[in-house]
Formats: C-alpha cells, structure tokens, sequence
C-alpha cells in the first residue's frame, strides 16, 4: 500500500470564495491529504483535525486551526474533516499559523474493520506551518507516528490535546528539536519505525516503537472503548491511570516508560502488524538514539548549547598511546557538525591521558565553548572555540595565561557563571580560577583557596554567584563553597555533616540548592540548602547508586527541579526535588544495555549520555575492543534552559524554558 501525504495543486486567492457555501477565507496553508491506518488497515469514519502547538504557556490547550467554512463540519474541539472508506483524508488550506508555530494532526474515532471506536485516537508530527504553496512532508497516520509525535513531545504534552510551551525562543526551538525527533523515530514518509537516522549517525530503536505501535494497535483494531484490549491499555498507561484514549495513554508511558511493563508489553495483538518487535519485556518503554563515529571515544564531558546542539570532549585513540583529544558537537538534528574526527583534530593540542578522567567542557550564553585538558606530565591547558569550533583562545604548553604562568595547572572542572566568566577546579594545587570571557586571568597567580578546597572536581554557580565545589578526596568529604569575589563561605575543613559522604558531582536547583552524587560501596545522591543545611539526611536513592563508578556520577537538573544521575551498570535514574525515585526501580536504559557515565538535559526534554562498551574477543588470545557511544532518551526529562550558564543569568536553573 502506497502510504503518501499528497500536497494538492490549489489555484484559490486571497479572500476568494472557494466552494459553494459561499464563505471568503484567505489561503494561508498549504493543503493536505494522507490516510489514516491501524498497522496496515485503512480507518473509516475517523474525525481529522489540523492542531497547533499553544505558545502561551505549560499545559495550555492545543489550538485548533481548521475553519468550518472550508470543512463543513466542526464539534466542541474545532472543524475537522472525515477519512473515506480507505482511510484517505484532505485538509484543505483553510487555516492561519506564523512560521514560527509547530503543528500536528490528530484523529479521533473511526473504524478499522471491528466497529467505531471512541476511543482510538493518533497523532502525526508535522512541524513548522505548512505555508501556501509549500510542501508538506508525505506520510500517513498510524500506531508508529503516534509513538514517535507522544515521546518526542513528552516534555511538552500534557495529554494529545494539550501539547504547549511558554513561546519564548528557547522553548521554540526546544519545541522545533522535538519534531524533528518525532520524525527520526516514525518519518511519516513510511509511518513506521526506521533502523536508523537518514544520516546514518544514529541506531534507531525500531524493536521497542514497534512493540509500543503493537500496544496501541490491539485497542484501536476492537470493537470499542469497552473492549478488553482497550480497556486494559487505558487502564494500565503511565503512572496515573485511567486514560480515555490511546494518543493520551501513549503520552502518558511516554511519561513514565517504567511503570507497568511488563503488563503493557503482554497486551500486543496475537499477529502484531508492526514488525520487528521485541520477543521478551524489556526494563523500561524509554526510546534511545543511539550515536557512533564522528571522534567519539572515551568521552570525558558534555555541555548543550542554546541551540541543542550536544558537545562533548573525546580521547580520538583506544590505546593509551594514542594522544589525540577531540571536540565532537552533534546538531539537533543528529549529524556531526563536527566533521569526521572532531573539532581540534588538525591542531597541536596538548595530549590527555587516555586512563584520566579530565576534559571537561562548558558552553557560554555567547555559544563559545570552553573546554579543559591536561598531559601526563600534569600540564594544562585551557581552549575557547566559536559555535563553529574555530579555535578563539588558546593557553600555552603549561597553561601560560596573560597574566601569569602556572605551574602543575590542571583544569579538572569548568563553570561560568553569570557574567560569562569562566571557573576552573585546578586539582593539582588545590585551588579555583578565575578568567574572563578573553581569557585574562582574574583571580591573580594564586588562585581562590580555603573554605577547604582540597582536590576540587566539580564546581556549579547559584543564580546569587556563588560558587560550591566538590573535593573528591577530602578527608572527611567535603564540599565548599566561594562567594562571587572568591571568599571562602565554608569552614576551613568545607561542609561536612553526619550521613554526608561529599561526591564527584554537583548541580543546582531553581532554589539554589546543591545537589551532589557519588557512586561506589557509599554510593549518594545529597541536597544542601543555600545556607549549607543537608537536606537529604543519609541521602537519596543509595541502593540505586550502588553500581555507579564513584568519578564516573554526574548529576543533572532537569526543568522540572528534578534530578538526574547515571546509576548502575546500564540505567539513569530521576528523582523529584523531595528525593523520590521517579524512574521505576531499574531506572532508564533508552533501550541500551551498557553503563552511562556523563549525562545532560537538552531544552526537548532529551537526556543525552555517554556510553562505554566492552566487545569481547571473539577468537581466543585476542584482546577485546571497548567502544563508546552518545545515547540519546528522547522526551524522558523536562525540557530545561541551556546553556546551563544562561539558567544561572537568567535565574532559571530547574525550569523550563
């Protein structure tokens, strides 16, 4: 079956009656026509509507943008038009959007061969506004684009009808970013799920949005809302159940891909008509990209830009004697900006070790990006590039800076704070700089000391510019923290507490709380108030870190104040603000199998991670291979404001853009 959305030749001008109602409406879209399916069987009777995404805040209303004038019919929710017998539909280009509105197709009800169902209910991503005489994208509605259009827009989805953000322009591009993952996971040119992105970048997770497409298929191919396959999806989706239709059920697993799976995976049809699909009930429903090639290999830090684009700083080499260091930024859009090797791949860059675990990167409200290295001989450096990875400042050998020499300088942590100015953990003399966007060192030869900075690691800044700072061998652990002019605020052996054991990692919340994580035998996730109370008592989610390597936890907020942090061998886990585990008892896998070590949020709500794997050796006496890879969970998290540098300027740290 020929599955195509056909933009029809339209002669009709502005303000000129088309049809015989008589109505004058202008021509401002572009018009539409597709079919309507269940796996492979056309749906009769169905209500199609043409939705656009409210820009006037969270959990608004979806805008209807048909005109009843064009389709001759309209109910409670806007006009729609009715699929034929073969489940074929025409939107006409009776509708107004700006160019700057995402929209998307939703039907309601229909027949597929066992009688109305009021319950059925899909989706089809479409994007940017169709404009008059452009082209619309070909595809079809079905199962599949309903899976890809309910993970994609999770973060900004409250059900198939309210699916919005606040309009300001980092939530529409974060907003324009989900769509286009909508189409990687089920392009509409075929309504089914892809082995991999167009640029080959990327795996696709076809398995799993097949098993969910089978889900939803079992009880939109019944006989009704009563049907048992209905009536056990909508009262098994997500985490808060009952649902009254399968669009909004879909959105709500995609809200919590953990709950319920087992139950949810037993409910696909005997003969499930998207193939291939999973055999045995995987740890959780989450849909993972998964990236390889472009430099990736021993990633050591990830930042988002403003744009969503991921960067992350890689050892090019699998051996220890391989020095190359790279710079990898991988667009929105999945492909390497970065180019085959990544961005420093021609230049001399001062060698990492490949057994360290230094680089870290930071990304400025600019879109400059600052990235830290170091050697084994313990020199370090300190390297600007522009949004295109053109090198814009450059430390020398042993980190020579315009206003003095260090000695032994070795950039373990990088933050920048309101002003764009840039923080460095300098672990090998236990101390923190300080330079300005240009470079020019701003905290004097010494650096900040005290307040017991004793092997500093991480640094995050507050909305108030202060700066809090994780030692990692601090005996006992401690954490400490700086004012914005560099004074100590903690006591001169940091903050320490009973049932706080420190940690590699740490983050701030819209409240400027400090969260930190550690893995390992004390495995911790632990919250500190602005004033340095420990809010978390003993600390959270414990037994859920147990697996996580203790330098390898990193710990991200996400737009809803929550926290996230790799745990175990192959999981991410979420835990609200209060310390509950929002993630199921296993966390999120994305549908890989292997451990996430560093991880960021990006502004869809998509929970980017680095990822190590081991290939054993195939034949005797050979050694294995370990690869790395970028796992992308599409729509799990809350969009949230990157960089993370423009949360803290604009005070919004933990929420949404």
């Amino acid at each position: 079956m020929k599955r195509l959305f056909v933009v029809l030749a339209f002669c009709c001008f502005a303000f000129v009656g088309c049809g015989s109602n008589g109505f004058h409406f202008p021509v401002t879209g572009a018009p539409i026509s597709g079919k309507l399916l269940s796996g492979t069987l056309p749906v009769s009777g169905a209500r199609v509507y043409l939705m656009a995404v409210a820009k006037t805040g969270y959990g608004k209303p979806s805008v209807s943008l048909l005109d009843a004038g064009s389709t001759r019919a309209q109910d409670a929710l806007g006009a729609y038009v009715v699929t034929a017998a073969d489940g074929s539909f025409t939107i006409p280009g009776y509708y107004r959007c700006g160019a700057q509105a995402s929209v998307y197709i939703y039907t309601r009800g229909g027949d597929s061969g066992m009688g109305e169902n009021s319950a059925a209910t899909e989706l089809a991503a479409i994007g940017a506004c169709p404009q008059a005489q452009a082209d619309v994208p070909p595809g079809v509605v079905d199962e599949a684009t309903t899976v890809a259009m309910s993970f994609a827009l999770a973060g900004f989805a409250n059900d198939a009808l309210h699916v919005a953000s606040s309009g300001s322009p980092l939530a529409l591009t974060g907003m324009a970013n989900a769509f286009v993952n909508a189409s990687h996971l089920a392009p509409t040119a075929t309504g089914l799920a892809p082995t991999s992105l167009p640029s080959g970048s990327a795996t696709v997770p076809q398995t799993t949005i097949d098993t969910l497409a089978n889900i939803l298929s079992a009880c939109i191919h019944s006989s009704g809302a009563t049907s048992s396959p209905c009536q056990s999806l909508l009262g098994d989706a997500g985490s808060a159940p009952p649902y009254r239709d399968t669009a909004s059920a879909m959105i709500a697993i995609a809200h919590s891909p953990a709950s319920n799976v087992a139950t949810l995976f037993a409910q696909q049809p005997p003969a499930p008509p998207f193939t291939p699909y999973l055999t045995t009930a995987p740890n959780d429903f989450s849909l993972g990209l998964v990236f390889t090639g472009g430099g990736i290999n021993y990633i050591n830090g990830m930042a988002v830009d403003a744009m969503g684009n991921v960067w992350s700083t890689s050892n090019g080499g699998s051996k220890a004697n391989d020095n190359n260091f790279y710079v990898t930024e991988i667009s929105s859009a999945g492909t390497f900006l970065s180019g085959q090797n990544g961005y420093l791949s021609g230049q001399q860059v001062h060698p990492i070790g490949v057994f360290s675990d230094q680089g870290p990167i930071a990304v400025d409200t600019l879109g400059n990006v600052w990235v830290g290295t170091r050697g084994d001989n313990y020199e370090g450096s300190l390297w600007e590039l522009s949004n295109t990875g053109t090198v814009l400042f450059k430390s020398g050998g042993v980190a020579t800076f315009p206003n003095g020499t260090f000695n032994g300088f070795i950039p373990i942590g990088l933050a920048i704070d309101a002003n764009n100015n840039l923080w460095v953990a300098d672990r090998v003399d236990n101390k923190v700089d300080e330079f300005s966007n240009a470079g020019q060192l701003l905290s004097g030869t010494t650096g900040f000391t005290g307040g017991g900075i004793s092997d500093p690691t991480e640094l995050a800044i507050t909305t108030s510019g202060n700066v809090w700072i994780t030692n990692d061998t601090a005996s006992p652990d401690s954490i400490s923290e700086l004012s914005s002019s560099g004074a100590p605020l903690t006591p001169s052996i940091g903050l320490t507490g009973a049932g706080f054991f420190g940690g590699a990692a740490v983050a701030v919340d819209h409240q400027n709380n400090v969260w930190t994580a550690r893995g390992g035998s004390d495995a911790q996730v632990a919250k500190i108030s602005p004033d340095g109370a420990i809010l978390s008592g003993s600390g959270y989610a414990t037994a859920a870190m147990q697996g996580a390597e203790g330098d390898g936890v990193t710990i991200a907020i996400d737009g809803d104040d929550n926290a996230w942090i790799p745990a175990g061998s192959s999981n991410v886990i979420e835990l609200s603000n209060t310390g509950e585990i929002l993630s199921g008892p296993t966390g999120y896998t994305g549908g890989l199998a292997t451990g996430l070590g560093t991880i960021v949020i990006d502004g869809s709500g998509d929970v980017w991670g680095s990822s190590e794997m081991f290939i054993p050796p195939t034949k005797r006496g050979e050694p294995g291979v370990t690869t790395w890879e970028v796992l992308e969970i599409i729509g799990v998290a809350a969009p949230v404001v990157t960089p993370i540098a423009a949360g803290v300027k604009l005070n919004m740290l933990g929420v949404r853009p």
